[in-house]
């Protein structure tokens, strides 16, 4: 299998004003295509960090990122944006909804920005995968929070990205809304191939990807592959 993404030396500093704070240091590592992989760590060690400068949402001080052989440094703010519509899906810990639009509509968001054929219809399809046929009319206020990330999911999916980044899908949810919600996640992701980079404080969750990169203080202090059914 050849890599998806490839992490190369990368650190972050910033700027606080009175000094400078390291928040990752001379991090690299691969993922391979259809695997998953998991980071982990304490508050403050760099996770979510992390998982934005491999997504390209921000730009690490040195080292670099090659997602899909694309060296994301290199690249205005708006053609890392292109790449990502291509190629990336989100789920987020606190959904990052429109509240505006229905669940279809969030639903839909991605591939209207993309451009494509019976956007209305796919939407509606992957609601129905996860749950939501008699709820895709309601806005997210009229949604519970697994109700939410279920409509996160199916919107993260719409597109069949190459690679999916979760940063924390169950943090603000209740221990039985979670379970159902990552099982979900972990299906769809499975029947679709999609490789799946999640951030996480959950180790049990974590152990499911079969890989996990372990930070500490912004450094990279493990890196193991478990055995998964």
């Amino acid at each position: 299998m050849s890599s998806i993404l490839k992490v190369e030396r990368l650190s972050k500093v910033f700027n606080t004003g009175q000094k400078d704070l390291t928040v990752l240091h001379d991090i690299s590592f691969e993922v391979e295509e259809h695997t998953g992989l998991s980071i982990v760590g304490p508050s403050g060690s760099g996770k979510t960090t992390l998982l934005g400068l491999c997504a390209g949402l921000d730009q690490p001080t040195s080292g670099k990122v090659m997602l899909v052989d694309i060296e994301l440094n290199r690249l205005s703010e708006d053609d890392r944006a292109y790449v990502r519509n291509r190629n990336v899906g989100f789920v987020f810990q606190n959904f990052q909804l429109l509240p505006t639009l229905t669940a279809l509509e969030n639903v839909m968001i991605p591939l209207e920005l993309r451009g494509g054929n019976n956007i209305s219809t796919t939407a509606e399809h992957l609601l129905d995968r996860v749950g939501l046929t008699d709820r895709m009319h309601h806005y997210p206020s009229q949604l519970s929070g697994g109700e939410q990330q279920r409509v996160a999911i199916a919107r993260a999916f719409i597109t069949d990205p190459k690679i999916l980044f979760a940063d924390e899908p169950t943090g603000n949810l209740d221990e039985e809304t979670a379970k159902k919600v990552t099982d979900l996640l972990f299906e769809i992701n499975k029947e679709k191939g999609t490789t799946l980079v999640l951030v996480t404080h959950n180790i049990q969750l974590a152990e499911h990807t079969g890989r996990i990169l372990k930070l500490k203080g912004g450094q990279l202090i493990e890196d193991k592959s478990i055995s998964i059914d």
